[in-house]
């Protein structure tokens, strides 16, 4: 129903926004990644909005990206997920981190998002598996390669590397090489390092 909203911004109070739009004033709440993208107050303002409404309540949800956007719009049709949950998800991590975390199924990753339990986290690998991928480029059409990168990523953490500096090796790793390969070259990316 609203789409996109654009005004002046007269308040910050995180994560609720009030945008003035000719006259009226929308309370509209945003994730962490939209708030650091923020003009300053007085400044116009240009948002993607999500408007849902509830049996007790109607909300706007505003995002700095369309991406952004998509990414909470598949979050809440997960059952059990809320617009808060969703929110707290993509104020934890980026939707290019959300979307890899996906593609590997690392749930491990998505327990980082305070609010965020296990099962939860479990739910949204499953669910969201194939969903987020495609518009990012990790791809559900090379699930070889997927898998191949999530063996590399759990074998230099288990060689004792933190997650960071796995992530960061698996990053310098060409998209198409075998297992061996990527743990040879990741290992030897993380020894210059």
């Amino acid at each position: 129903m609203i789409g996109r909203i654009q005004g002046t911004l007269i308040s910050v109070h995180p994560p609720r926004l009030l945008v003035d739009c000719q006259g009226v004033g929308y309370e509209i709440d945003v994730p962490m990644s939209t708030l650091y993208q923020l003009p300053e107050v007085n400044q116009k303002i240009t948002l993607l909005t999500h408007f849902q409404v509830r049996e007790d309540a109607q909300q706007l949800f505003g995002f700095a990206t369309e991406t952004e956007r998509e990414a909470f719009r598949a979050l809440i049709k997960i059952s059990g997920v809320g617009s808060r949950t969703a929110l707290a998800v993509l104020s934890g991590m980026s939707v290019n981190e959300l979307a890899q975390a996906i593609a590997m199924q690392e749930a491990g990753r998505l327990t980082q998002v305070p609010g965020i339990g296990k099962k939860t986290a479990e739910r949204l690998c499953l669910e969201l598996k194939g969903k987020l991928a495609p518009d990012l480029g990790i791809g559900t059409g090379k699930p070889h390669i997927i898998e191949a990168s999530s063996e590399v990523l759990q074998a230099l953490l288990a060689l004792g590397y933190s997650e960071k500096e796995a992530l960061l090796a698996l990053k310098q790793i060409p998209v198409d090489s075998s297992v061996s390969d990527g743990i040879r070259l990741g290992l030897k990316y993380l020894s210059k390092g």
